[in-house]
């Protein structure tokens, strides 16, 4: 093929020429887009009208920019070469050209070959590396792919990642498909992809044990726990080579992780992704993504080149002033995206449309978002970084839930100090402190109450910031730590299988074993205390004012055998143990009841915070603030929510506790809830009488109260 574009089109008929008889008699010629190509829209675009694709890169630094297009016979020697011309090829710094599907052929993958000046220490520019294209909206691997060829000079052909040519394929039928709306019900369930369905045991066909089709056969589980969204945690696509089972280093962000599809087909994972999201839909379950545009899978000056280093190391990637360690580390895995840059931060905003409009998604989960925040130098901008602001002012973007981890490695932003003001925010201090006090720690109370009450202290709701109560997002565990059964049966990690010497994941575990470490040869009595210690961090998450995200697994004990850190175990210490559902269902059973009695009580969870409607006690009518307190009681009253009242009493001592309910009389009150009970008197709907307003409280327990709003009482139940 010719270095120029030129000649491309020049047998295409032209919609100015053919508008204009003036000139029939003239040589038809193509326009400048159908003769250059066009520079927008990034990646590669099929335009029916005309039978052809346009390609576009942005390669800021690059001095020579080369198409390769490979057919599936030959995937080492390029069907076609075509070397971009800079006078033609070329709109500021985005490289471009359009190639009609007669001229591709045979072609089914493509990808680039770029050279330009060479940093040494960066690792950047190598023309002998097949490059792929960062808007790629579907990768295939080669059979012979290899990721240590990319983390060595000389070519890498035939071994490299590439680009799949899929947009002149049918569109997927969406049909009536409609985007769930949750707001007092919302219930966050975290989970992992593989890690829900992919052991034996999970019940799921084994063909689709551990994909995006064997999550659609959980979803009466799901329904049936109570589960009104699901977070799944990151699927952007990365490098099948790397020992990332959780996800967090992608390769691109905008393909779906083709490994979680049921099928090899290179272009079938997206309709496999998008019957799992409509499925959920049809259930009335959201789906939010764990996106992570801080940093790639390409590390530092050590690691592979597959795609933003070869295009531009400097333009994609924030710089350090260490010789040594050329590249900005603020993600804690080599690299970090640059957000100085306008073009990195047009291309997360495109992946954020495509996952909206493409695949329909409800929300998405910014890992260690505090990085958006970061200026072009490493510092942060405490005003008004862009990226918020364009991400706002953005139609579709402007309305999606939008949840934040709101620190980095360098950097912890939670509350009013995160630059996203209406964005949600993971409350790891809701973690941190309902920890602490379920754990038997001292000076808790007054921290207890702040997050019981939506966190007002992160998030207040004064007139200059009107902050609300929602945007918190409450929970005990995540995928980055303990699990629930494991934090209540270890005092200290055990992360010696992950390879680090057992010096990866936080040591900031605030857990207790209840007396004894593990579970070999563990009396019944601290079993027995795990079980209702559960049931205690259950209770305070969906008591709270707030957005609570549970943990997959951690409503039937699932364990991690200790580790809190297992980024790297695609094997049974991260994959669910279904099992334990079965021998644990009274604890599923009260995580089951708990989910919906928040969600048949709104009063617990509003826009606002509970204001005048929450009444502070203790055992009696004053809570008790000091230092050595372990325990205090609340009533919520719903009638402003047209709800019930709430009464709840909660002793974090090792000692039960006489408590003395502050209103009405106990003729007035059901118990629902008594955690030192066991299954299946530990909740009871509509309740249990209460017989007299003294109610003893076991050590390290807590007992719900229900008065049936006026008019249910009135109607005797």
């Amino acid at each position: 093929m010719n270095n120029s574009s030129l000649d491309v089109f020049a047998n295409v008929d032209s919609p100015a020429d053919t508008a204009n008889p003036v000139g029939e008699g003239l040589t038809k010629r193509p326009t400048w887009e159908q003769a250059e190509g066009s520079p927008l829209p990034l990646g590669v675009e099929w335009i029916e009208e005309e039978q052809a694709f346009n390609f576009a890169v942005h390669a800021e630094h690059a001095e020579s920019v080369t198409l390769l297009l490979y057919s599936s016979a030959d995937l080492v020697n390029p069907l076609l070469t075509f070397r971009l011309d800079f006078l033609h090829n070329k709109s500021g710094r985005i490289w471009h050209c359009r190639i009609p599907i007669t001229k591709i052929a045979e072609a089914r993958y493509y990808a680039y070959s770029v050279s330009g000046q060479t940093i040494p220490q960066l690792h950047s520019f190598d023309p002998q590396k097949v490059l792929l294209d960062p808007y790629a909206k579907c990768i295939f691997f080669p059979p012979g792919f290899d990721r240590d060829l990319a983390m060595r000079e000389g070519p890498n052909a035939g071994r490299a990642p590439l680009g799949v040519l899929t947009g002149h394929r049918p569109t997927f039928e969406w049909a009536e498909d409609r985007s769930p709306h949750h707001e007092s019900d919302a219930i966050v369930y975290e989970l992992h992809v593989k890690g829900f369905t992919k052991n034996p045991n999970s019940g799921v066909d084994p063909s689709r044990a551990g994909t995006y089709a064997g999550l659609v056969e959980k979803i009466p589980y799901l329904k049936d726990l109570g589960i009104t969204v699901v977070e799944l945690m990151p699927i952007f696509q990365r490098d099948p080579q790397e020992a990332d089972y959780w996800g967090y280093m992608p390769l691109n962000f905008f393909a779906p992780h083709a490994q979680y599809a049921s099928t090899r087909r290179a272009d079938e994972q997206h309709l496999e992704f998008r019957n799992m999201v409509k499925a959920f839909h049809e259930a009335g379950i959201g789906v939010a993504l764990d996106v992570v545009y801080n940093h790639t899978c390409e590390g530092d000056h050590r690691g592979p080149i597959y795609s933003f280093k070869g295009l531009d190391s400097a333009g994609y990637y924030m710089l350090s002033s260490d010789p040594a360690n050329p590249y900005a580390n603020y993600s804690g895995t080599g690299n970090t995206l640059n957000f100085g840059q306008a073009h990195v931060r047009k291309m997360v905003i495109d992946s954020l449309r495509y996952w909206k409009r493409g695949m329909h998604i409800d929300g998405f989960r910014f890992d260690l978002a505090s990085v958006f925040s970061r200026n072009a130098d490493g510092s942060l901008n405490w005003g008004d970084a862009p990226i918020f602001s364009e991400i706002a002012g953005d139609p579709e973007l402007g309305r999606v839930r939008l949840i934040a981890e709101p620190w980095d490695t360098a950097a912890y932003q939670l509350g009013s100090e995160f630059p996203g003001m209406t964005w949600l925010q993971w409350n790891g201090r809701f973690r941190d402190d309902i920890r602490r006090f379920v754990k038997g720690e001292t000076g808790m109370v007054p921290e207890v109450m702040r997050r019981l009450y939506g966190s007002d202290d992160l998030f207040p709701d004064s007139r200059a910031d009107a902050y609300h109560a929602f945007q918190s997002v409450n929970y005990i565990t995540s995928h980055d730590g303990f699990t629930l059964y494991d934090l209540v049966s270890y005092d200290r990690k055990h992360n010696w299988q992950n390879g680090n010497n057992n010096q990866d994941g936080t040591d900031e575990n605030y857990s207790w074993n209840c007396g004894q470490d593990g579970d070999e040869g563990v009396p019944s009595a601290v079993r027995v205390l795990r079980r209702k210690q559960v049931k205690n961090f259950c209770c305070l998450l969906l008591l709270s004012n707030g957005t609570p995200m549970l943990r997959a697994g951690d409503e039937f004990l699932n364990t991690q055998f200790g580790n809190n850190n297992p980024y790297n175990q695609d094997n049974e210490i991260g994959w669910l143990d279904w099992n334990r559902l079965r021998s644990n269902e009274d604890i599923f059973r009260f995580f089951k009841h708990m989910i919906a009695f928040r969600k048949n009580h709104p009063s617990l969870s509003r826009s606002r915070f509970w204001r005048e409607d929450i009444s502070w006690y203790g055992v009696g009518p004053t809570v008790d603030l000091s230092y050595d307190s372990h325990s205090l009681a609340f009533c919520l009253h719903g009638a402003s929510q047209d709800d019930d009242d709430i009464y709840v009493m909660i002793n974090a001592y090792w000692e039960e506790l006489e408590f003395h309910v502050q209103e009405g009389t106990a003729s007035e009150w059901w118990r629902i809830v008594n955690t030192a009970l066991p299954s299946p008197n530990d909740f009871s709907d509509p309740g249990v009488p209460l017989e007299q307003t003294k109610c003893t409280v076991a050590p390290r327990s807590i007992v719900v109260l229900r008065r049936p709003k006026k008019s249910e009482a009135r109607e005797g139940l």
